[in-house]
């Protein structure tokens, strides 16, 4: 008898593109294809940055109608399972409509935020009760930068970007646990709100629908995108790990559980999955965030720039009307091409120049090259002229600061690792998940790329029951049966602590002020190797 096979839809949401991903899951079985991608471009508006959210909306509503079509036969979609990115929300009147457009996270309105929230709450107990890393844009600056507005003294309801999808979807709200703790008002102790923080500062909990966990039902869809879905059934949705990292991490072939991940895409989240949550003083001056994931863990981790500084450097040369005078031996086209453009970095003097990976200097857009420029000025190294030298100093960079980070985690925690998993779009880039291997010393196995859609699929797989078992069975179902390549350390290791010595000390008061910037410190693990964790933006 042929073993039966269950589909199910994961919608994936990006800072950069949606798409809407159907799994195929059977006990020996695991496959991905894409029923639809559309793109996420924020608007600015009114000198506010925005999300399109009613465009990504209808991206998934295309994409369950592509994934609807993509059925034949018996087989019928099982469930869909949502995950986006995290801490932004979009507010919602009493009749359940949306007051205004959510505003995207790289806007500059939380900027004064954090030190209205130092003035009340200092830096040290709002870590010790919530364990979340300072990043200027958590949701609680920008609730502290919305108080007062129309839109927040009106609303009736405050949804996080998967739950208002998934609203959308079902009509019933909830707010699902994963994400919510990056909002810092979740205590990750207790894995429920940290009612004194918010009750220090104004901030009305009860504009949160309840608690979900991944697994939990989350509703059905209604009848009217039934119909425009062209679906003839009742589809369940079902939360998942809603914070796109959190599905990445469970999508970690890993199969022991001394690893790191680095969950790549436009930002790097580097770590640990952790049983309980490190929240010392030295993890807070270190910058570590404590973010709950599936199944009762803690996802201890650092935020990297990641590939974002990347992808704006190509922005900018690609929006370039002529090459500067510093850059005419390098044609728009090979500026522009990535492929080209990573084998001329590859080919590059390694180590030339690094920047701070962490530093908050490079999350707004435009002007990336002349930024990372200025970052090697201020340090005394060569300032890259080229694209192919712009280039190998980020990767080199963030290479360095996956390093630093899983060194940071492992003394942290005090666990070790034996391996570092890298997930997420950045396995396409042989070049970085390589110099990643040389710079911490240790073999970094690449894959899966769609990591978040895997385990998104996962949670949902098993909550119908098509699998069993907790994360490490879904882990060995993902090493049997996803492609992975594993990179070797090679290379003189020492010239990576020559390239951090560059950078200086690691400037512990500035995360204790507010400033944001990752402090890293550069001690080894008992082992001397370094780890790594991932997460996905």
């Amino acid at each position: 008898m042929p073993t039966t096979e269950h589909r199910f839809a994961a919608v994936d949401l990006g800072a950069s593109s949606g798409r809407v991903i159907v799994g195929e899951v059977a006990p020996e079985r695991l496959t991905l294809h894409e029923a639809h991608r559309f793109p996420n471009q924020p608007t600015r508006l009114l000198g506010t940055l925005h999300w399109d959210i009613l465009s990504l909306y209808q991206g998934v509503l295309d994409g369950l109608t592509a994934a609807a079509a993509q059925t034949t036969g018996n087989t019928t979609l099982t469930s869909i399972g949502i995950d986006t990115w995290a801490v932004d929300y979009g507010l919602l009147a009493a009749d359940g409509t949306l007051l205004a457009n959510p505003v995207h996270y790289r806007d500059t309105r939380t900027t004064g935020a954090a030190e209205k929230v130092a003035a009340v709450l200092p830096p040290q107990a709002l870590y010790a009760a919530t364990g979340i890393q300072h990043l200027p844009f958590n949701t609680i600056y920008q609730l502290i930068a919305a108080q007062g507005t129309p839109a927040l003294t009106a609303a009736h309801r405050l949804l996080l970007i998967p739950d208002l999808i998934s609203y959308w979807l079902t009509g019933e709200p909830g707010t699902e646990l994963t994400n919510a703790s990056t909002t810092q008002l979740i205590d990750p102790r207790t894995r429920d709100w940290a009612t004194p923080v918010a009750e220090a500062l104004g901030i009305d909990l009860s504009l949160f629908p309840p608690l979900r966990h991944p697994g939990d039902p989350a509703g059905t869809l209604r009848q009217d995108v039934l119909t425009e879905a062209g679906l003839t059934h009742p589809l369940p949705v079902t939360a998942v790990g809603s914070h796109d990292t959190a599905s990445a991490v469970v999508g970690v072939p890993a199969t022991t559980p001394d690893f790191a991940y680095i969950a790549t895409g436009t930002w790097s989240l580097a770590g640990l999955e952790l049983d309980a949550p490190v929240l010392t003083e030295e993890s807070r001056a270190a910058n570590f965030t404590n973010e709950l994931g599936v199944d009762g863990t803690v996802r201890y981790l650092r935020n990297i720039m990641g590939l974002w500084m990347l992808q704006e450097c190509v922005r900018t040369w690609n929006t370039e009307a002529t090459p500067t005078s510093s850059t005419s031996s390098t044609s728009t086209t090979s500026s522009t091409d990535l492929t080209a453009l990573l084998q001329a970095a590859a080919q590059t003097t390694p180590l030339r120049s690094v920047v701070d990976a962490g530093d908050p200097a490079f999350i707004a857009p435009h002007h990336m090259p002349d930024r990372i420029a200025d970052a090697c000025r201020r340090t005394g190294q060569p300032i890259p002229r080229t694209p192919a030298e712009t280039t190998r100093c980020v990767l080199d960079s963030l290479a360095l600061a996956h390093r630093r980070a899983i060194e940071d985690a492992t003394r942290l925690s005090g666990r070790t690792v034996s391996a570092v998993h890298i997930v997420g779009g950045g396995v396409h880039n042989t070049l970085l998940c390589q110099l990643t291997a040389d710079a911490c010393g240790l073999p970094v196995i690449a894959g899966p790329a769609e990591a978040a859609a895997l385990g998104n699929v996962l949670v949902q797989a098993r909550t119908a029951g098509v699998i069993n078992g907790g994360l490490p069975e879904l882990r060995a179902l993902l090493h049997s049966t996803q492609p992975l390549r594993q990179y070797e350390p090679t290379g003189d290791h020492s010239a990576w602590d020559r390239a951090a010595a560059r950078l200086g000390d690691p400037q512990v008061t500035r995360a204790a002020t507010g400033q944001g910037k990752a402090a890293t410190g550069r001690g080894k693990a008992a082992t001397g190797q370094g780890d790594k964790e991932e997460p996905c933006a």
